[in-house]
């Protein structure tokens, strides 16, 4: 559906405004998907991402402050999410051995299954491979990049 008809409104200042409403609401929809599925495994997907870095450590621990700076969502408080997945049984917690301040994660065994159960449809590739190709995929990711400055 068209960006027009999904707000309800013709009026765009020019091309670039309109653009720019697309990709908020677009975002916006996109994350109110991948939110309903990490629901199915009672995270959030703040969550579900400290899960997916952690498991790209795996089996090596990894620091708060890492694991802040290669999130997605550039949130301040990292460590109430860790504390909600420890709750959790979905990570582990210990002192670094390298850093006495530092405080290591680790994905448990529940987190990696977690996350094998949302794998295929966190990647949305049901909603890509309905509604674009491949190449239109790579298309888009360019000017995302460029848009960015990339």
């Amino acid at each position: 559906m068209k960006i027009e008809e999904e707000i309800q409104t013709r009026k765009f200042l020019n091309e670039r405004h309109k653009a720019t409403i697309n990709i908020v609401f677009t975002s916006n929809w996109i994350t109110d998907i991948l939110e309903r599925r990490a629901n199915a495994q009672q995270i959030t997907l703040q969550q579900f991402n400290v899960l997916r870095i952690l498991r790209g450590q795996y089996p090596n621990p990894i620091t708060n402050s890492l694991l802040k700076q290669r999130m997605l969502d550039k949130m301040p408080d990292v460590s109430r999410i860790i504390n909600r997945l420890v709750a959790k049984g979905m990570v582990s917690r210990g002192k670094s051995a390298i850093d006495r301040r530092a405080v290591d994660v680790k994905i448990t065994s529940k987190g990696l299954d977690a996350l094998a159960n949302l794998d295929e449809s966190m990647m949305m590739m049901d909603v890509l491979h309905e509604n674009i190709t491949e190449s239109e995929c790579q298309v888009l990711n360019e000017l995302l990049d460029k848009m960015r400055g990339g």
